[in-house]
Order: C-alpha cells, then structure tokens, then sequence
C-alpha cells in the first residue's frame, strides 16, 4: 500500500505543476518521477546500512535520468523536478516540503569536510534553472534562487536571490513560489545598479555643462 500510495502522490505533485502533462499515465514517463522511485527506495536501504544496495539502485536511477540523488538525502513530501537533466542532490542534503528544481541545479558542498556538507532546503523553496548551491547552510521558507545563481551563504526565509555569488535582491515575498513557478520575473541588481549610474553621470554632466557656460559667460 505504501508502494501505490507514492505513486499516487508523485503523480499529484507532477499534475500540479507541470502544465505540459496531459494525463496520468504521462508521468510514469517523467524522469522526476523515476528518479523519486529510486530514490524512495535507495533511501529506505541506506537508512538500514545497506549502503552498496542503496548507492547500485541510486546509480541505476541515475542511468535513466540524468539525476543523482544520493540516497543518503533527506527528502520531503511534495518534491519536484522539472525536467531534471544534470540535477545533483549531495549525502547530507535535507530538504523539506513543497519544494521545486530545475534542470541543471546542484545542491553540493565546497570541499572535503566531514558531518554535514551540504545545503538544508526549507519549505516552498523554488530553485530555478543550472543554480548551484553549495556549502552547510540554510535556503529559508518561501525563498526563490534564480536561474544560474551560485548561492554561497545563508539565505533568509520569504527571499529572492539572483547573481555570482547570489544576493537577496527581494524580502518578504508574497506568493509562494510554486504556485507561480515563475523563474523570469525576477529583479537584476547588476541593471539597477548600472542604471543608477547612468542617472548619476547625467546628473554630473548636467552641472558640468551648466559650469562651464557660466565660466564662459565671466571670461
């Protein structure tokens, strides 16, 4: 029963976000779908020391989609990946309920340490596109890391982070990522910043005009 239960929940959780799938069955084709079963699997193993077992199904789920979850990770309920090719979920990851990957993310650690490595995801939590996340920290509740950000720090609940390194560029986010599954919409700092340079030098040049005409005007 329990088998059949989650597949009835993963195929719940595609539905619902993935507006490209048309039926049920479309899922039993999906690598998000396919990874999950292995891992759910793989994991059961490794929690009972069955490491080599665990780590050879893990391996053959990563054969079949491109995604490595090891599985050693702590996964919560309501996970998904969209599409998922090039996906990599470190030992020591845990992520909690609700949350969303792209293609292409990495959720790593920085080096050879030892204990825990790797990020801690919250809940509601959207990583978009070939973002990296790596390092023992924390991504807060309801947060959203934009396409190809490297997020190296802690990163506050209700935030929205963009850039190499990642920056918050947006607090206290009102809607919660999956309901929106928006990835383009997001502020660009390295714009605004440029822009406010472009206002400055306006300005500058302005009043350098105006300088130079009153000179003129005394000589």
């Amino acid at each position: 029963m329990g088998f059949i239960k989650n597949i009835r929940e993963e195929i719940k959780i595609i539905r619902e976000r993935d507006p490209a799938i048309h039926s049920s069955m479309e899922v039993l084709l999906y690598p998000s779908f396919k990874a999950m079963m292995h891992y759910r699997l793989a994991h059961k193993l490794y929690v009972k020391g069955h490491y080599f077992w665990a780590r050879y199904i893990s391996q053959r789920g990563v054969r079949k989609t491109g995604i490595e979850i090891h599985p050693g990770a702590q996964i919560g309920k309501g996970f998904f990946i969209d599409h998922g090719n090039g996906v990599i979920i470190g030992e020591t990851t845990i992520i909690g309920d609700n949350v969303t990957l792209y293609q292409g993310v990495t959720l790593g650690g920085t080096g050879k340490e030892h204990g825990k490595r790797h990020p801690t995801i919250g809940n509601n939590v959207m990583i978009s596109a070939g973002a990296k996340v790596l390092g023992s920290f924390t991504i807060g509740d309801n947060s959203k890391i934009g396409a190809g950000s490297v997020v190296l720090s802690e990163v506050p609940p209700n935030s929205t982070v963009v850039g190499v390194p990642g920056r918050v560029v947006k607090r206290n986010n009102v809607a919660l990522p999956q309901e929106t599954m928006n990835q383009v919409d997001l502020p660009d700092p390295v714009k605004e910043e440029i822009a406010g340079l472009q206002s400055r030098l306006a300005q500058l040049e302005k009043a350098m005009a105006a300088f130079m005409g009153e000179a003129q005007e005394t000589q």
